[in-house]
Parts: C-alpha cells; structure tokens; sequence
C-alpha cells in the first residue's frame, strides 16, 4: 500500500523552485504519494504545532520548538551568508528604543523575529503580521519599523525604505556561521525508511531544478508576491546553494548554534536541533 504524505510548502520563491520537480511529478516519488498544500511560512508554523505535516518547510526557530515530534532532513534548508533578515523603516536614521515604536515582524515563530529578539529584545512593540503587509505599511507609515524577509530584501530601497540593520550580516560577525533561516522537517514517527525516501525526492527535486532553473519560473510566478523574473532568480541564486542540497557538517553546526542562542537568550527548548542521517 503507497504511503501518503502529508507535505507543506512555502511559496517563497526558492522553495516552489526546489519544489517544482516534486510538485508536477518530474522526478520519481519513490513509491510515495504527495500531499501537497502551499502556505505562507507563519502558516505553516502555526499547522505544524498541532502536528497538521507529515513533512513540511519550518523556520529553524520553529524547528526548535517542535523538536520532540520533527528531525530536519538533509535536504531544503535555506541557510547561508548574505542571507538575513533586514530590519527596514520608514524614516531614514532611526532605530528601535522605546516601546511607542512599532516594528512588524513577519510571524511569532519566523526565525527572522527570533534575530529580532535575540538582537533587540523588547526595545520596541512588536507586532506579527504576514511577510508581504510589512512593506506596504512601513511605506504608509502605518509602523517605523519592519523584518523584512523574501523578496523584499531585492526591492526595498525602490520601495523608498531605510535600512536599520542586516540582521544576517550581525549574525555572521558574532558567530562566523552562515544564517540557518529554515529547513525542511518531518514527523519522527514516520520511520527511517520514509523519512529517507522523502528526503531522497526532495533531494531529486532540487538538483532537477537546478538542471532546469528556467522551467520552474512559472511555478515561482504562481505564488510569488514579485513577478520580476530577475528578481526570481536572483532570490533562487541567493537561497539555494549547497546546504541546500546537503546540510553537511557547516550546515549542522550552524543550526545547533541557533538551537544554543535560541535555548540561552529566549527559550526553555534544549539547546539542540536533530539532523536526520537515515
């Protein structure tokens, strides 16, 4: 009897383009059969804390928090360096100090607001809306600060914002690691042999976009919030890289850091983020 699997799936771009393969059934599904639904990453957080995947992408952060049911597979993490987080305003030469500042957050569980607070603590009032709002009301100045991640990190100096900090770039200088922003997780009850199947397809999903990055544009247009195919792809060409493809040691070590950081500055979690080796 064919397995079925539960799968979430981020519509930021680098996501629907390591996903295209695996989406239209262009590499083999290795006996498995795919349930698929597409989410922003916040949503899929929020379902991935009543268990609602069997596989699904997860902000490292909320990978943490989720670690006694989830192990990280090998392959679809977004990590890596000049990848951050940037915290935007909406006037220039300003930054959070004091609890009358608003600063938009792209989710509770985005590791993106865990730089934030890890970084800037409660200096300001933060508040939790969907990733695409952040930019749109940082321009009509509806807050004075935003985290802005995804596509906006190309486009928000056109959008007319001022950069506080690139959260990332902090990141980097304090721990000589790349940024681990998410990654793929499955449920650990599944088993060895279905957790490394579906890593293995996620795995082949990749390097078929990799081999073909022009035909999985209409799947990143389709659920993208910037239809610039240059943007795209620049997006792809920043997001995925070999840690993509494998964690392999740096890649490890990167995430544990954060499951430290995470465990010392905001959280009760143990200190520690479970790779997958099946």
């Amino acid at each position: 009897m064919t397995q079925t699997i539960t799968l979430g799936i981020s519509t930021c771009p680098n996501d629907t383009f390591a996903f295209h393969g695996l989406m239209n059934q262009l590499v083999d599904w290795r006996g498995l059969h795919f349930e698929i639904e597409l989410l922003d990453i916040q949503a899929l957080n929020n379902r991935l804390s009543t268990q609602s995947f069997d596989v699904a992408k997860a902000s490292f952060h909320a990978a943490i928090l989720l670690a006694d049911d989830y192990v990280v597979l090998p392959s679809g993490s977004a990590l890596g360096f000049g990848v951050g987080p940037l915290l935007l305003a909406s006037a220039p030469e300003t930054t959070p100090t004091n609890p009358a500042q608003r600063v938009l957050c792209p989710g509770l569980h985005t590791t993106a607001t865990l730089l934030y607070d890890l970084f800037y603590g409660d200096a300001a009032d933060v508040q939790h809306v969907v990733f695409s709002q952040i930019m749109p009301q940082l321009q009509n100045g509806e807050a004075d600060f935003g985290v802005c991640i995804h596509e906006g990190r190309f486009t928000w100096e056109t959008a007319g914002l001022f950069l506080v900090e690139d959260l990332g770039t902090r990141w980097e200088r304090e721990t000589a690691s790349p940024l681990p922003l998410g990654g793929i997780i499955g449920r650990r009850t599944l088993g060895n042999d279905i957790l490394t199947a579906v890593n293995r397809v996620i795995h082949d999903s990749l390097l078929y976009g990799l081999a073909n990055p022009e035909e999985t544009l209409p799947t990143m247009r389709h659920h993208a919030q910037e239809f610039d195919d240059d943007v795209l792809m620049k997006h792809v060409e920043l997001y995925v890289n070999d840690w993509t493809v494998d964690l392999g040691l740096v890649g490890r070590q990167a995430i544990q850091e954060l499951a430290r950081r995470t465990a010392k500055g905001i959280s009760n979690k143990p200190g520690d983020l479970e790779v997958f080796d099946g």
